[in-house]
């Protein structure tokens, strides 16, 4: 449903302008906007989508230190969303991503897969069923729901994590050189964030080409100079086959444990 203000509508796409550049400055620019959307219109239900999303990653990447209460910050403004307006695709896809966090992954397929079914063409929630299947779920539906994000919205400002989403599915799919060339891919989106850049190093390392490893490790050193595995691993939810695989690809990169 549209929002009752056009002041609310400017807000919420200023919000969005923010939102996907993913720095902290900009996550809580984001953050601000989205709060004075829902202000203006509390049945504004895509503001709270919005808001779930810069809680998303916080706990995802820039504020680690506090996951679990942005955690329940995302799962607290996606329920909002879901009350304001529960035929709202972008509600149930914020729902979808804080449930995955959480670590719920049948409910997060459950909302992402009803995402789809009320807007077809929203590519957002294509994506995320490909985010959670290529990490715990069935990596050939996350290939085909990447693929049709990608149809959808090819100049999408998530299109470095379709093509990680890709990325996981073709290495648990054993299709490894092919992996590499979509992490590639991913790193070199303007907005790509650190873990793109880690899933891209990895990944090429896997693959043995170790000199373009080691570039992408160099991007990640000036985007986050003490990246570790650790951090990689608490932000993924990778089945032991693609823990292993990573794990012996950050020794031959020096990421360290």
């Amino acid at each position: 449903m549209p929002p009752a203000s056009l002041d609310a509508w400017q807000a919420y796409h200023r919000g969005l302008a923010h939102m996907y550049r993913f720095t902290n400055d900009n996550n809580r620019e984001a953050q601000l906007f989205f709060t004075r959307a829902i202000d203006l219109d509390p049945t504004f239900s895509r503001s709270y989508a919005g808001l779930s999303f810069t809680h998303f990653q916080n706990a995802f990447l820039l504020q680690t230190h506090e996951r679990e209460r942005e955690i329940a910050l995302a799962f607290e403004a996606a329920g909002q969303g879901l009350e304001a307006d529960p035929s709202d695709p972008a509600a149930h896809w914020a729902m979808g991503r804080a449930l995955w966090i959480r670590r719920e992954h049948e409910g997060a397929i459950s909302e992402l897969e009803q995402s789809v079914r009320l807007s077809p063409s929203y590519a957002l929630a294509h994506y995320a069923l490909a985010m959670v299947h290529c990490q715990t779920g069935d990596p050939a539906r996350a290939m085909d729901a990447a693929d049709t994000a990608a149809h959808l919205s090819p100049l999408d400002p998530m299109l470095f994590a379709i093509h990680g989403a890709r990325t996981f599915a073709l290495l648990r799919l054993g299709k490894v050189q092919e992996a590499a060339e979509f992490a590639i891919r991913g790193g070199q989106q303007p907005n790509a964030h650190v873990h793109a850049h880690a899933i891209a190093a990895l990944t090429l390392a896997t693959a043995g080409r170790i000199d373009e490893a080691h570039v992408e490790r160099g991007r990640i050193s000036s985007l986050w100079p003490d990246y570790n595995f650790k951090q990689f691993e608490d932000a993924f939810h990778l089945l032991d086959d693609l823990r292993r695989i990573y794990r012996e690809a950050a020794k031959l990169v020096q990421i360290p444990e």
